[in-house]
Formats: structure tokens, C-alpha cells, sequence
């Protein structure tokens, strides 16, 4: 092997070490997660250069063996008949290190991949997404580094092709794979630029996939290695030579695969038609040629109705056009100038003091004692509740503030009013509005009463937190217009809802006793004044009654006592039929007619039901 094969796989070890290192430093310092993912596949590409550097050296060493001994055994055969594995050392090494070396260096580098995955991967979970730092200086490091590893990988490969060098061929896919892993990163890179800020985070998980699956490559050309057939004088292919990163770092290879996957299927050449050779000899050009009509249609630029967007240069607003109205509109081609929509006659809304959980939206009745979001938080509202307070400090002994907690959202509707200050006078206008909502309703609840707002003063807490919102909006120029502020399903914190309303409940219950005993009242006085008026007009009417009837018993005797002394026998006798008239007035009468004639009476002295006023006259007897 010639000394120039071994030196270009050291150099493509160093460069490899070099660029691993490099692309690390940047990636952390810029804090790209897929360049910072990238670096593991730089240092499994060390790990299978030196090993094949190493395996290169056994091998040269085993041909200078071989020619020395046919050298020397040209002048005397007899002088080395000694045994094969004493006559060739180097040799006898390098078969050991095929046998036992290769395969435990194979299987380390399966655990390698494989746990590399997994940690990565749970990494990446963890990790915060955080923006990228110094991107242009990102973009320069990692294309000087991707241009000079595509150049001498490419150098490296067409070296191993043309001197048919199995061992040098794992270090140039090594370098091609980073030139290309280093392209996708810069293209991530400028994806971000271009406002996607998950862009470099979708592809690190992406390179912990294809990391996946040269484990998964790895494991199955161990589980082959057992079953490979042995042909003797037939080089056996490097375990650790990985064809999916083979194919990555060639892709040209995509079309003689597809030529030959077709001329199978079909039954004839098909790799031999003017229309697959046209493709193949333009495959660049038509791929240029779809870049070129993706650039051209960024020259167009619709904004629907109800939009409006800002049209920039190189990140600076267009003079006379930074805003653009509803229509078509045509600019520059992107990246030299990019529209940013807005949607400035929607009506967006967010929330203060939870935080929104789409399963208990769902639901139609809600109670205090249920969460009704993902997260509440707790307002400090005042109360004005002296004699409780002052009951509650005095049982406990401790002095407790006149504060009470509160929960519940806070709805805000908002339309942008002015664009440019809504884009351009802060970072994140919409965050900055929520922080100034936020505060206000801080500000307003530690100075309001607990039970106003719970209850009559719910409309008028609104429209404060609506005007104070809007006066510190227009401080800070924020391009808003504060349309409508809601109190929505205010109530105590959960976990005290319960003895809220036991509260709440036992002070109803008290009014209601309170309003049962005033009724009572009520009614009995009412009772009692009217039966004290019925018994005194009673007394009354007996009183002059009795007044009556002796006054008139005095004027009857004064009346009675001239008649007396007129003719004393005849009132005498007239006031005894009076008093017998009266005393037999219930008494039955019989009259008896005066005869001559004697008489026997029967009386029948029983009593008589229907007996008539006036008793018939009894039969006499003669």
C-alpha cells in the first residue's frame, strides 16, 4: 500500500478531530441543538478512522511481509520451511484483529449509537429552546468547515474508488457525511432567520433519528457477520463500514440503485433509455430550475382581507411600503425582502389569572369547588368586613390583615390600531400587553372590596381595568385599542370554596332566622293589639250597659212612686201580676172555666212534643 493512502487516512482522522471540535465550540456558543447533535456523529467518524488507519498499517504491514518473503525464498526454499504462523507475524495480527478487534470495536460502536440515541434524545426533551446567538458567525464557521471536508472527502472517495482501497473508503464517507450535516445546519440556520424558531430543534431530533438508524444498521451487519459465508482468499467487508452513511455521503449512487431496481423490475434496460440518462445528466439543472420558481413565486406576496403586513428589506422597513394593504402586492425575492402579516381588524382576546385547560372547557356547569383550569392563581383583594375581622383578632389573638384571596379569569378583547408601533416599538407587543393587563388587575383588586366584586361591582371593576389598560397601552405606545374587559367566573380560591359557601350558607341561614323572628314578632303584637282592643271595647260596652240599666232602674222607681202613692192597693196588686206574669211566663197554664156543675179533673202532668200553645178544654163528666 502506498505511503500516500496512509497519509491521506491520518489526515482525514485529524480533520475529523479538527472539524469535530470546531463545529462543537460554535454550535455551543451559538447554541445550535442540531450542531451541538452533529458533533456525535464527527466523533463516531474519529473512533472509525483511527481503527481503519490502524487496520491500514496491519495490512501494509502484512504485504511488505509477504513480498520480503518471497523475496528471500527465491534463493533457498529449505532455509524457511518453518511454520505459516512463524513465517508470517504481521499476518497472524492482522486475522486476529479481523477476528476479535473488529467485531468488539463494531459492537462498541453499536452501544454508542444506540445510547447516544436514547441520551439525546431525552435531552433534547429537557433542554430549553432558546435563540439562536451570533447565527451569521454560525453560518460562516459551519460553511468553511462543511466546504473543506466536501472537498477532500470527495478527494478521499474518488482515491479509494480508483485504487480499489476498502480502508480508506470509511474515513471519506465520514467527511462527506459532516460536509452534508454541516449544509443541513446552515439551512436550519437560515430557516430560523427566516422565523422559524423550531426549525434547529426539529432537526436535531432529526439527526437523532438517522443516528437510530445506523444503530439499527450496525446491529444487523453483526447479526449477518455470524451467518456470512467464509471464502477463503476473498477480503471480507469491513463490519464497522457503514452503507446508509455510504449513501448519504454518495448520493449519486441513489441512481445507479434505482437503474438497477428498475432494469429488474421491467425486464429490460431501462438505465439505458435517452429519458433516464436525460434525468440523470440534468438532474441538476431541473433541480435548479424548481429553486429558481420557488424564489420567483416569493416575488408575490397576497394579503387577505382584514390583514395587513410589513414589508422589509434586509430586515429593514421599505420606505413609502413598509405597510401593505389587502391585495396583491409584488416585492423582491425572499430572503431580500419578507412580509410579515398581522391581522389587524381581528378581535383577539387573552386572559389574566389562568392559565386554560382545553378538557374543562369542554364542560357546560362548572363549581367553585372544581378546577376549572389547567392553573388559577389567587388575586389579593381588600375586605371591608370590620366587626368579622375584628371578631376573628380578637378569638384568635392574632392580628389578620383585611385581605381576602380571589380567583377567576379576566377577559380581555383587544384590536391592533397602529401597526408600526405594534411591531416595531417592542419586542413581543402581545406579551408586553398581557404583562401591563396583568398589573392593572393586580393594581385594582388590592384596592377593591371582596364582596362588591363578587357581586354589584362586577361592571364597574371592568371598565376600570378597561381604561387603566388602555392609558398604560398608549403610554408605551403599543398600537392597541382596549375593546371590552370581562370578569368571568369569579370566585374564592378551590380549595377554600367549600367553607366559602358553608359561610355563605350559614349567614343566609342566620338572615333567614333573623327575618322568621321579626315576621313572628310582627304578627304576635299584632294579635296581642287587637285582642287588647276587643277585651277594652268589651269592658266598655258592659260598662255602659250597666250604666244604662241603672240609670234606668233609678228613673223607673222615681217614676213608679207617684202611681204608688196615687192608689197604693191597685199598684200593689198590679206589680204582683207583674211579678207572676214574669216568674210564670215558662210555666204551663190551665184555665178552667167557672161552672156550677162539680167537676173531677185528670191532669197528665208529662211532657208533650209538639204540644200546642193552647190546650184543648177537657171533657167534663156529668
Amino acid at each position: 500500500m502506498d505511503r500516500n493512502l496512509q497519509r491521506n487516512g491520518l489526515i482525514n482522522l485529524v480533520l475529523l478531530l479538527a472539524a469535530g471540535i470546531a463545529s462543537y465550540a460554535v454550535a455551543r456558543y451559538t447554541h445550535s441543538l442540531s450542531g451541538q447533535v452533529g458533533t456525535l456523529f464527527f466523533g463516531l467518524g474519529v473512533l472509525v478512522a483511527a481503527v481503519s488507519s490502524f487496520q491500514m498499517r496491519l495490512e501494509e504491514r502484512e504485504r511488505l511481509e509477504k513480498l520480503e518473503f518471497d523475496e528471500v525464498s527465491r534463493g533457498s526454499a529449505a532455509l524457511f520451511q518453518t511454520q505459516e504462523a512463524e513465517a508470517f507475524p504481521a499476518r497472524r495480527s492482522r486475522e486476529q484483529f479481523d477476528r476479535y478487534f473488529a467485531t468488539g470495536f463494531t459492537v462498541m460502536l453499536f452501544l454508542l449509537q444506540a445510547v447516544g440515541t436514547w441520551w439525546l434524545w431525552r435531552w433534547l426533551d429537557d433542554v430549553p429552546v432558546a435563540p439562536l446567538a451570533q447565527p451569521t458567525l454560525a453560518m460562516g464557521t459551519f460553511g468553511v468547515l462543511a466546504l473543506v471536508l466536501f472537498l477532500l472527502g470527495t478527494y478521499s472517495a474518488g482515491l479509494a474508488k480508483l485504487e480499489n482501497q476498502r480502508l480508506l473508503r470509511p474515513g471519506a464517507n465520514y467527511l462527506l457525511l459532516g460536509a452534508y450535516l454541516l449544509g443541513l445546519i446552515i439551512l436550519g440556520i437560515i430557516a430560523y432567520l427566516a422565523e422559524f424558531p423550531r426549525i434547529d430543534l426539529y432537526l436535531a431530533y432529526a439527526l437523532c433519528l438517522i443516528l437510530g438508524l445506523l444503530a439499527v444498521e450496525t446491529l444487523l451487519a453483526l447479526v449477518f457477520e455470524i451467518y456470512r459465508p467464509r471464502t477463503k482468499g476473498v477480503a471480507p467487508r469491513l463490519l464497522y463500514d457503514s452503507r446508509l452513511i455510504g449513501l448519504f455521503s454518495h448520493p449519486e449512487g441513489i441512481f445507479t440503485t434505482a437503474a438497477h431496481a428498475l432494469d429488474y423490475q421491467f425486464g429490460f434496460k431501462i438505465s439505458d433509455t435517452w429519458f433516464f440518462k436525460f434525468f440523470q445528466e440534468r438532474f441538476g439543472w431541473l433541480l435548479l430550475s424548481q429553486v429558481l420558481a420557488v424564489l420567483l413565486s416569493t416575488c408575490l406576496v397576497f394579503i387577505e382581507s382584514g390583514e395587513e403586513a410589513l414589508l422589509e428589506r434586509f430586515g429593514k422597513p421599505v420606505t413609502r411600503r413598509d405597510v401593505l394593504g389587502p391585495g396583491l402586492h409584488f416585492k423582491l425575492p425572499w430572503p431580500i425582502d419578507r412580509a410579515y402579516r398581522f391581522r389587524t381588524e381581528q378581535i383577539q382576546t387573552f386572559t389574566v389569572g389562568v392559565e386554560v385547560d382545553p378538557d374543562s372547557e369542554k364542560e357546560k356547569t362548572v363549581l367553585w369547588t372544581v378546577a376549572h383550569y389547567k392553573e388559577e392563581f389567587n388575586f389579593l383583594v381588600a375586605s371591608r368586613e370590620d366587626t368579622t375581622l375584628a371578631a376573628t383578632n380578637a378569638a384568635g389573638g392574632k392580628k389578620l390583615p383585611p385581605v381576602n384571596l380571589l380567583s377567576g379569569s379576566v377577559f380581555f378583547q383587544y384590536q391592533i390600531s397602529d401597526l408600526r408601533a405594534w411591531a416595531y416599538n417592542h419586542t413581543d407587543a402581545g406579551q408586553m400587553l398581557k404583562k401591563i393587563a396583568t398589573r392593572e388587575v393586580v393594581r385594582h383588586l388590592v384596592s377593591a372590596d371582596f364582596n362588591e366584586v363578587m357581586s354589584r361591582g362586577r361592571s364597574d371593576s371592568a371598565r376600570i381595568l378597561r381604561e387603566g389598560t388602555q392609558t398604560r397601552s398608549d403610554e408605551l405606545k403599543l398600537g392597541v385599542k382596549i375593546l371590552f374587559v370581562g370578569l368571568q367566573d369569579i370566585h374564592p380560591p378551590v380549595k377554600v370554596a367549600g367553607s366559602f359557601e358553608d359561610v355563605v350558607s350559614a349567614r343566609q341561614k342566620k338572615q333567614a332566622a333573623i327575618l322568621n323572628a321579626e315576621s313572628h314578632e310582627i304578627e304576635t303584637n299584632a294579635l296581642a293589639r287587637a285582642d287588647a282592643f276587643s277585651r277594652e271595647a268589651a269592658a266598655e260596652a258592659v260598662r255602659k250597659s250597666t250604666e244604662a240599666s241603672a240609670f234606668a232602674r233609678a228613673a223607673l222607681f222615681t217614676n213608679q212612686l207617684p202611681a204608688y202613692k196615687a192608689a197604693p192597693e191597685v199598684y200593689a196588686r198590679r206589680a204582683y201580676l207583674g211579678a207572676f206574669s214574669r216568674g210564670s211566663a215558662d210555666a204551663r197554664k190551665i184555665v178552667i172555666g167557672t161552672t156550677n156543675a162539680a167537676q173531677v179533673l185528670q191532669l197528665d202532668l208529662e211532657d208533650k212534643l209538639g204540644a200546642l200553645p193552647v190546650e184543648p178544654p177537657l171533657p167534663t163528666r156529668k
